[in-house]
């Protein structure tokens, strides 16, 4: 039956594993189908019509494969291309990573968010709506994560090296009285101790935005009658564009993960 068709999970690499870990928690009778591009990764700095171009080809395959629903588990495939999915896709229910800016500016003490995001996703029309309708009385301070994503996809992000990295990135934004900061890639949350150990002596939340992710994918299978039957045993599978050794971490990364 379709509705025990897979859900497809797509990122530029690794990052996107958060997404789907959340996403089977909250679902734990649907499938999942992962892919991780890994090939074309990253993408932060690549052009809008390279993303446009390789996500269309990601959601292809997903398709091809069956999967009813496409999660677009990569903040800058999101900002880039989200709108052209949707429009080639016209039947097909697509969820994209949404900034968190909103709950960063609901919750904030201090009135100033950070948000940390790749160079494409802070250049978005999504994140610049975004930012303006929740951020109007709040300083918003952005930062491009540089060398986070190649941290990630390296499995460095618990290493010394990490720590520095993200220190870098961070302190200006802490310094400046940033009691939140957004984690607007989904590769950002693996580098969370690193984070937190950076930001030691300061007070500050980082907000993760995969769980509003995963809430969201299951308000569309219900809304299109897409949820998989109860009692269903899902099965769970890791694609990409890259090599079997690349997919191989891949799977191995998102046991790591739970």
């Amino acid at each position: 039956m379709k509705t025990n068709a897979p859900i497809g999970i797509y990122d530029s690499g690794m990052g996107g594993l958060t997404v789907r870990q959340a996403v089977c928690r909250l679902l734990p009778e649907e499938s999942v189908i992962y892919l991780g591009d890994g090939k074309n990764c990253p993408y932060g700095s690549r052009t809008v019509e390279e993303i446009r171009q390789l996500s269309i080809e990601a959601v292809e395959y997903l398709r091809s494969l069956g999967c009813k629903l496409v999660v677009v588990a990569c903040n800058t495939a999101t900002a880039a291309a989200i709108d052209h999915l949707r429009a080639t896709y016209p039947t097909m229910p697509i969820v994209g990573m949404e900034p968190a800016v909103k709950p960063a500016c609901l919750h904030t003490k201090s009135r100033v968010v950070g948000v940390l995001a790749t160079e494409r996703s802070l250049d978005g029309e999504l994140f610049r709506r975004t930012a303006a309708k929740y951020g109007a009385d709040i300083e918003v301070l952005t930062t491009a994560g540089k060398g986070f994503v190649e941290l990630v996809e390296a499995d460095k992000e618990r290493t010394s090296e990490a720590v520095e990295t993200v220190r870098r990135a961070i302190r200006p934004m802490l310094e400046r009285g940033a009691d939140q900061i957004v984690l607007g890639c989904t590769h950002y949350p693996f580098l969370l101790p690193a984070l937190e150990e950076a930001a030691a002596g300061f007070e500050v939340t980082f907000v993760d935005p995969s769980e509003a992710v995963a809430r969201r994918v299951r308000q569309l299978l219900d809304e299109n009658g897409l949820r998989a039957e109860t009692g269903h045993r899902p099965t769970y599978r890791f694609e990409t564009f890259a090599d079997e050794s690349y997919r191989q971490r891949l799977e191995q990364k998102a046991v790591d993960t739970k």
